[in-house]
């Protein structure tokens, strides 16, 4: 006699759905345009679907760990949805994950990072399409935040839903940003000069400044 064991993966078109949503999403707001573009992007649509094949398609990762997570939480069940949550099972929040402090914080880095993706691409398009710099909205705070915003959101669905898949690419990926970013600051040296060289020595790359060093640089 064989028993079903009840399951909440296998959702496959629930991977199509979700993995759609947030890529045609963040290309809404990031148009890519040239072979750079493009591969930055597409690196980051294969983080999603791969983070969604393991929401709701199938947990590899817990598979995977499915006899160390067995021994040291056996009252869990990790065929259950909520338990793929595994920060908040991990510290205590495994009750309710969607209200612990793990799943809450990565509202705000997803969120955080469309909104800087949504305020930057615009005024960047605008910038490359008048050939000036670039040096208002966020780009007045960091000279990338296009980037910042794909590592925030990357960041908040690691801390909402991490797998061995995707904290295997997130360094990659951001490695792949770095370069890029150089890559950019690079032509735009070229292109701009000292006028570039300025804004690059009181512009911080990725982490905007605070405290006095941020109000030194306002008053500059």
């Amino acid at each position: 006699m064989l028993i079903e064991i009840e399951s909440d993966y296998g959702l496959w078109s629930l991977v199509v759905i979700h993995s759609l949503i947030f890529i045609v999403f963040a290309f809404s707001f990031a148009t890519p345009r040239s072979a750079r573009d493009w591969r930055s992007f597409g690196a980051f649509a294969a983080f999603l679907v791969a983070l969604f094949s393991e929401m709701y398609g199938f947990p590899l990762t817990i598979y995977l760990l499915s006899g160390w997570l067995g021994s040291r939480y056996p009252e869990i069940d990790f065929l259950a949805h909520d338990a793929g949550h595994l920060l908040e099972v991990m510290f205590g929040w495994g009750d309710n994950p969607h209200m612990g402090p793990f799943h809450l914080a990565s509202y705000v880095l997803i969120a955080g990072g469309f909104i800087l993706l949504a305020r930057s691409w615009g005024i960047l398009y605008e910038a490359q399409r008048r050939r000036e710099l670039a040096t208002s909205g966020p780009y007045r705070r960091i000279r990338h935040p296009q980037y910042a915003g794909f590592i925030m959101i990357m960041t908040g669905f690691l801390l909402q839903w991490p797998t061995l898949v995707t904290l295997a690419m997130f360094p990659i990926l951001v490695y792949m940003y770095l370069r890029l970013a150089r890559r950019e600051e690079h032509h735009a040296l070229a292109e701009f000069g000292e006028a570039y060289q300025r804004y690059a020595a009181c512009t911080p790359r990725f982490m905007p400044w605070f405290g006095t060093r941020a109000l030194a640089r306002d008053g500059a």
